[in-house]
């Protein structure tokens, strides 16, 4: 990859490397790559292209220059049939999609094209970053095909979430639960710091002056990077770990106006949010906001009483 890189642009400095480092671990973080070992492969965002666009695909890389190759490592055939073995499935085929084992009973009652039509809403649901609209595709469309696809999100922990006519896919309420009860937490203080303060700023205020829906989680208003600066004490360098580590988890996306750096706003993982853990954040944006007033005070009343 770096010697086709090096051939395409034609620089050979470290600037030049530390680009493209940095291009594949973003394309790996958003699941466009997967990284292992030195090695890149297509990552499962891949299954989104639509067959229109494969033309095109295959014109580009015929137009990609050779890189320059003194020197080929050679594996041996004992390390391959290894490799082969330890791939998913069992299969070092090289197939575009997930093994799809697990669903063998749900998906043996259909046909070839029926199968298809789940595996690719499956695909879709779990790796799009913003909802689909259920008119492109049949297992969104179909109730009994939809029926099938939330059972094969369930074996996973997963359901359906539905907005409007678009769909996409969220851990199930029980299955969140008894994964935050019994694993360590997947963000630090300061990234949940910023996150809080981003949602005060983006969704809380602009909603209680009225400019945003009430069940609305994405928002329009951007938090600007100096806003945080001032309503944090986080060093510099901690707060600008703590946003990178928010972007690459889709919590956060950062907007641009302009010449100016705009700020950040709720990301699109806040689509996966199923109904009631949206009512659990709004409570906990009304404490952490407004811990000392009545509304506070009748969120903690209520939780009590469970």
């Amino acid at each position: 990859m770096l010697d086709t890189y090096r051939e395409l642009i034609g620089r050979t400095d470290d600037l030049m490397r530390n680009w493209a480092v940095g291009a594949l671990r973003r394309l790996h973080d958003s699941a466009w790559v997967v990284l292992d070992d030195g090695v890149v492969t297509l990552g499962p965002r891949c299954a989104l292209w639509p067959p229109e666009s494969h033309a095109q695909l295959q014109e580009l890389v015929r137009r990609l220059p050779e890189p320059a190759r003194p020197e080929l490592t050679v594996v041996p055939d004992d390390d391959l049939v290894a490799a082969g073995q330890s791939a998913v499935g069992g299969e070092a085929g090289g197939r575009a999609e997930p093994a799809m084992a697990e669903f063998d009973d749900l998906l043996s009652g259909y046909d070839e094209r029926r199968r298809a039509e789940l595996v690719a809403a499956f695909m879709v649901v779990e790796h799009a970053a913003e909802p689909v609209q259920e008119v492109r595709f049949a297992a969104l469309r179909d109730p009994a095909l939809r029926h099938t696809l939330a059972e094969m999100l369930a074996r996973r922990g997963r359901t359906l979430i539905q907005h409007r006519d678009r769909w996409i896919s969220g851990y199930d309420d029980a299955v969140a639960a008894r994964v935050a009860a019994d694993g360590p937490a997947r963000l630090g203080v300061s990234e949940r710091a910023v996150l809080t303060l981003i949602l005060v700023h983006s969704v809380a205020i602009p909603r209680a002056e009225g400019l945003l829906p009430e069940d609305s989680w994405l928002s329009p208003h951007p938090t600007p990077a100096d806003e945080l600066r001032r309503h944090t004490q986080l060093p510099i360098g901690e707060l600008e770990s703590a946003l990178r580590v928010l972007r690459h988890a889709g919590l956060i996306s950062q907007v641009k106006a302009g010449e100016e750096a705009g700020g950040y706003v709720p990301g699109p993982q806040f689509h996966r949010l199923t109904p009631a853990a949206r009512r659990r954040l709004q409570e906990e944006l009304i404490l952490a906001a407004g811990p000392n007033t009545p509304l506070a005070a009748a969120v903690l009343a209520r939780r009590s009483a469970k």
